[in-house]
């Protein structure tokens, strides 16, 4: 029965994962009880004024941070970015632009395009296999 339970229930800190927050930023009910599957696709469906001011504002998590500045995780770590950011702090980091930002953005890019070369790649091998 506890194996079926914890199957519909999650931590917070993956509950916060899935919305696109920054756990330590959540209301403390948040952080301190678990979220159904029901209760994560209301807070989806229809978020709270408290989801939508952590969504709008910030802080963000990194993942969120390296999206929003078009980087990689990694490039965020590589500029010295460690920390939750919130909206004005990435904007302000858009601004100035500094070099390692645009470092970083190149070489996103490239991944990106290499991504597609090898499924555009892959796709016309699968078509000459048939």
């Amino acid at each position: 029965m506890t194996s079926q339970k914890s199957a519909q229930t999650m931590k917070p800190a993956t509950a916060a994962k899935k919305l696109g927050v920054y756990l330590p930023a959540t209301p403390a009910q948040f952080q301190e009880g678990v979220v159904s599957r029901t209760e994560l696709d209301a807070l989806q469906a229809e978020p709270p004024q408290w989801l939508r001011d952590l969504r709008r504002d910030g802080p963000h998590p990194r993942p969120v941070v390296a999206a929003k500045l078009g980087v990689s995780i990694a490039g965020l770590a590589r500029g010295g970015v460690t920390e939750a950011l919130t909206t004005e702090q990435v904007e302000a980091l858009k601004q100035e632009s500094p070099q390692w930002l645009e470092k970083e953005r190149a070489t996103q890019a490239e991944v990106r395009k290499e991504a597609v070369r090898l499924k555009e790649k892959r796709g016309a091998e699968d078509r000459a296999a048939r």
